[in-house]
Formats: structure tokens, C-alpha cells, sequence
């Protein structure tokens, strides 16, 4: 196992590699794209903006520098899964523990990154025009400018998305909705909204609408990571810094310090390329795989000099945990999605051992989103919403969070209530130490613990994971990725846990509260009931739907991600 380097104790700065006033992809005369990245759809009124010739070639110039890296990666996830599923647990390495006990070295944080000092209440949501405004609008402190689990990736999702991005940067955004009623931003100073945070796709991901072509003249689908990387660093980075902000960063789906270390090389490129000083970018990794949660310090120490936080996404973590245990065994089986709490002790774990190892290191721990939404027509809907979103703020607040997500506009005064009362005029509470928190591989693996307290599998609960994962599926193919679903906010990771909660019963012969065993023949049963049920029009997307909802919750084998072939069926053409 290759180890860490030896540890520093405080970030570092390098000198830009070149003066990009001119030209910013030209060093000594040569281009420093070697390949090139051509596009294969059909281009919008403004797509031209966002798709120039000099920003294909930095997209260009970062595919020939980290393609072959990503796909090693991707590799050895699929090694380490096939070993969990034979019996391996996840563990801290021995290998890397001299940096996790080395007291001396700490991470950038928010120290020169304008906005990010005080998180407390972040607000998520894709990068449509109207939901950028609204988010910008919404009085937060800080944007998740989501293109992953909240946005389906259509070609026009994705372009258009940057263009809303660019416009709102610059202060120049707005959108009439069909009903000719007009959306525009509260101010044309970026300082005075919501500090953006850009998530891109993970690292998984393909946009299949750009093709690269390697030095060697072989071609591929662009990642989808370093278009949505590059394409909104190159456009907007010089552009935040003097408007008084900069290029964060939101890092999804990591699995290890290796993807950590990536991501980092990633950065130093792209800065020296832009000439933007490094350090100017700063990221937040999201921690919601399991084996990432073994590997929380050395994934800080990777990126210390881009390094702002890591935050808590709970929904993709609890889907990881499934995958990864779902050979194993009753043993490993989770009970009802809406009966597993931050309360249950594996997830309580998880989530303190996040802010201890945030705090150590002089990092933001920033808690997950709680999938509550108001209902503005239903009084009763929206007293739940707030205080389920009030008791899980205050339970982050107290446990040591320094901010938290919210899903909807409504929600944001309540999350900052609840931040507020802990907080005061704090800025954060990273000076808490959490020095009480002893957590080890028996803690983060005890996934029985949900169950121990009387959670249960019920038919409800069945039906409940078979109709959300139908209709959020129906309406990702449609284009919309972050559906409100039964009063709360679903997205790809929520879809997720749906499906593969139903494949994990089926394949370790789990029974319901009723004691009917959950089968494929219960499971397709309920499925056409659940359709019977649906409302249908000539243009839904039901039937492509059901037919996915089969392939990933029912099929023999097991999909990593119900997006992938998704995405490779309906929307890569």
C-alpha cells in the first residue's frame, strides 16, 4: 500500500504558471492540451458561450492529464467492493496512520477564502435558472449549486446550468417562466448572496455529448467530473475572485485518500493553467460512502491546501452501507429507510467522528439535509416539515456541526434558528474539539444497531421503496432531479436507498413485519399495484420507469449506480 507523504504543517503556495491575461492554455509558445474535445449534439442559442474553443481545450488539457488516473481508480473501487462482499471489512489503514497521528498539521479552511467562514445554514438545489435565483434569493449563507444527485443530466441541464451560473456570477441572471412571471436576483452583488459552492457529477460519471480524443487518436466519452469542473472553474474562477469570492467546490461519491489526492491534482493543474494562485480553490468532501469514513483525516491531508470542510451526506452513506453489505447476511440488513435516525448508533458514529475529525484539523463540519419540505398549501404538512427540520438541526448543532443543509426556502430560518441558539455571533464552533468521541471500525460497522431498538422491514415500508423509486426514476428521465415526493425532497441518493433496499431483501430472504418473505414475485406484484395507482399522460415516462426500477431493484445483478445505465439508455443520445 503506498503511503502519505511525510506530513507539513501548514498549506502551501506555488507560483502560477503563467501570466493567463493573454492566453490562458498557451506556456513558452505550445499549447498544453495535447488531445482535444469535440462536442456531438446539437448546440443552444448560447451554447457557443459556454463551449469555446479555448475552454474545450482546458478541457482537453485535464483529460490528458488525469483520464488514464480516473480510470485506475474506478478500478480499484470495483476490487475493494468485490473484497467487502467477500467478507473484508473496511478498516483504518495501518499504513496511513502516521498522519492520523500527527497532531501538527491542518488544513486551509476558510483562512483567505472570502464567504466561507460561516456556513450555517446552505441551501441545495440544482442549476436551472429558477432555482438558482431562489437559491441566491433564499437568504442562506451558502449555495449547493448542485449538477450530481439534484440534476438529471440531460445535454441541455448541463449547458445550461453553466450558462445560469455564469449569468448569476455576474449579475446579469433572470427567467420567465411560461406563465410570463419573471424571476430576477435580489442584488448584483455576489457578496451579498449566498456564497456558491459547485458539486460536479462524480467521478463515475460520463457526458457522452463530448467526445475526447486522446494523443494516441483514441476517443471516449468526456468525464463527466472535469466538464463540470473545468467548464465552470475556466469561466468563472477570475470572475469570483474579483468579485469578492472564489472557486468552491462541493466533491462527491469519494471513496479513499487516493480519489482525495486526484482531486488535489486536479486543482494545483487548473490553477497553475488559469494562472489563479493555489489555494484560491477550496473544496468540501462530501463523506457519504463507508469506506471514505475510515479515511476522513487522510482525505483532509490530501487536499489541506484546497481543504474547507467535510460534510455529512447522510442519504448517499446509507446507500453505500447497503451496497456494500448486501451479500452479507440479515445481519447487515437495514430496517425501513424513514426508520433509520442520526440517532441509530452506526449513523451517530458516522457523524461524530466527522466533527472530531473536522475540528483536529481545523476544518468545517457541515451536516446533511433533513428531506422534510413545507407544503405552503398545507398548513398541517409544513408544521411537521419544520419541526422534524428543527429537532435534526438542533441535534447537528449540538453535536458540534458549524453548518447544515436545507432543501427548500422555507427552511432556511429554521435551520439558522437552530445554529443561531448555539452559535450566537460564532462564526463557526471549529474550536470544539470533540475530544469525548472514541470511534472505531466496530462503531462505523455495527449496522445492526438500527435494528436492535425494534426497527423494523414492514410491507409499508416495501411499497414505500417500490413507489418512490418508480416516480423519482419517471421523473429524472423527464429531466427534473430533485422531485418533491410525498412531502419530502427526493434525488438520485434518496432513489438509491429505495432500490437498493428492495435488492438486499430480496437477495438475503428478508421478511416483512407480517412475516411474508420479500420476493421478486411480491416485489413485481406491488410494483403493478403501485403503477395501477399513478396518475398517466401521453408523455410520462412511467413505463421506461418500471422497466428500470426492475433492472436495478430486481435484476440478478446488482448496478453500482441506477444512474449509470441510465444514462447510457435515455439521455447519451
Amino acid at each position: 500500500m503506498t503511503t502519505l507523504a511525510p506530513p507539513t504543517t501548514s498549506p502551501s503556495t506555488a507560483t502560477p504558471l503563467a501570466d493567463t491575461a493573454a492566453d490562458p492554455l498557451v506556456w513558452g509558445g505550445t499549447s498544453l492540451a495535447e488531445g482535444h474535445v469535440s462536442v456531438s449534439a446539437p448546440l443552444g442559442p448560447r451554447d457557443e458561450e459556454i463551449l469555446t474553443p479555448e475552454a474545450l481545450a482546458f478541457l482537453a488539457m485535464l483529460h490528458d492529464r488525469f483520464a488514464d488516473d480516473r480510470t485506475a481508480l474506478l478500478l480499484e473501487r470495483q476490487r475493494r467492493m468485490r473484497r467487502i462482499a467477500d467478507g473484508d471489512d473496511p478498516d483504518f489503514h495501518p499504513a496511513t496512520r502516521p498522519v492520523r497521528d500527527d497532531p501538527s498539521w491542518r488544513v486551509a479552511g476558510a483562512a483567505g477564502a472570502p464567504g466561507l467562514s460561516d456556513r450555517r445554514v446552505e441551501i441545495t438545489g440544482p442549476t436551472d435558472p429558477k432555482m438558482t435565483i431562489n437559491a441566491l434569493n433564499s437568504g442562506a449563507r451558502c449555495w449547493l449549486a448542485d449538477a450530481e444527485d439534484a440534476q438529471s443530466p440531460t445535454w441541455r441541464n448541463v449547458v445550461e446550468g453553466q450558462l445560469a451560473l455564469h449569468d448569476a456570477i455576474r449579475g446579469t441572471l433572470t427567467f420567465t417562466n411560461p406563465a410570463g412571471k419573471r424571476y430576477a436576483l435580489r442584488s448584483t452583488d455576489l457578496t451579498e448572496l449566498p456564497t456558491i459552492v459547485f458539486r460536479p457529477r462524480g467521478w463515475h460519471l460520463f457526458e457522452s455529448h463530448l467526445a475526447y480524443t486522446g494523443p494516441d487518436g483514441s476517443t471516449q466519452p468526456a468525464s463527466g467530473t472535469l466538464v463540470d469542473f473545468g467548464l465552470y472553474l475556466f469561466h468563472n474562477a477570475h470572475e469570483l475572485v474579483s468579485r469578492g469570492r472564489g472557486p468552491y467546490f462541493y466533491l462527491p461519491k469519494l471513496e479513499g485518500y487516493r480519489e482525495a489526492r486526484l482531486w488535489n491534482e486536479v486543482f494545483e493543474v487548473a490553477q497553475d493553467a488559469l494562472g489563479i494562485p493555489r489555494g484560491t480553490v477550496r473544496a468540501t468532501v462530501l463523506i457519504e460512502t463507508l469506506p471514505a469514513a475510515f479515511e476522513m483525516e487522510e482525505i483532509l491531508y490530501e487536499l489541506r491546501d484546497h481543504c474547507a470542510g467535510l460534510n455529512a451526506g447522510r442519504w448517499d452513506y446509507l446507500f453505500s452501507v447497503i451496497k456494500c453489505f448486501r451479500t452479507r447476511g440479515s445481519s447487515y440488513v437495514l430496517p425501513d429507510r424513514g426508520q433509520v435516525t442520526m440517532t441509530a448508533p452506526f449513523m451517530r458514529a458516522y457523524t461524530e467522528l466527522l466533527v472530531a475529525t473536522c475540528h483536529r484539523r481545523g476544518a468545517h463540519a457541515i451536516g446533511g439535509m433533513s428531506a422534510f419540505i413545507p407544503d405552503r398549501r398545507s398548513p398541517e404538512v409544513t408544521e411537521r416539515a419544520v419541526g422534524q427540520v428543527w429537532a435534526d438541526k438542533t441535534r447537528e448543532a449540538a453535536a458540534g456541526f458549524d453548518g447544515t443543509w436545507v432543501a427548500h426556502p422555507d427552511l432556511v430560518e429554521v435551520a439558522r434558528g437552530a445554529f443561531d441558539e448555539v452559535l450566537g455571533e460564532r462564526e463557526h464552533q471549529v474550536d470544539r474539539l470533540r475530544d469525548d468521541v472514541e470511534v472505531g471500525q466496530a462503531e462505523l460497522l455495527d449496522v445492526a444497531s438500527a435494528r436492535r431498538s425494534g426497527a423494523t422491514v414492514t410491507a409499508a415500508g416495501l411499497r414505500t421503496n417500490v413507489s418512490v423509486g418508480v416516480r423519482y426514476i419517471e421523473s429524472w428521465l423527464r429531466g427534473v432531479g430533485a422531485a418533491a415526493i410525498d412531502h419530502l425532497m427526493e434525488d438520485a441518493a434518496t432513489a438509491e436507498i429505495s432500490r437498493s433496499q428492495v435488492w438486499q431483501w430480496v437477495a438475503s430472504g428478508t421478511t416483512t413485519e407480517d412475516g411474508l418473505p420479500v420476493t421478486r414475485v411480491r416485489c413485481e406484484a406491488v410494483l403493478r399495484d403501485v403503477l395501477r395507482g399513478l396518475p398517466r399522460s401521453s408523455d410520462d415516462r412511467f413505463d421506461d420507469a418500471v422497466a428500470l426500477f426492475r433492472e436495478v431493484a430486481l435484476g440478478e445483478e446488482f448496478p453500482p449506480f441506477l444512474t449509470t445505465g441510465a444514462y447510457a439508455r435515455y439521455l447519451a443520445g
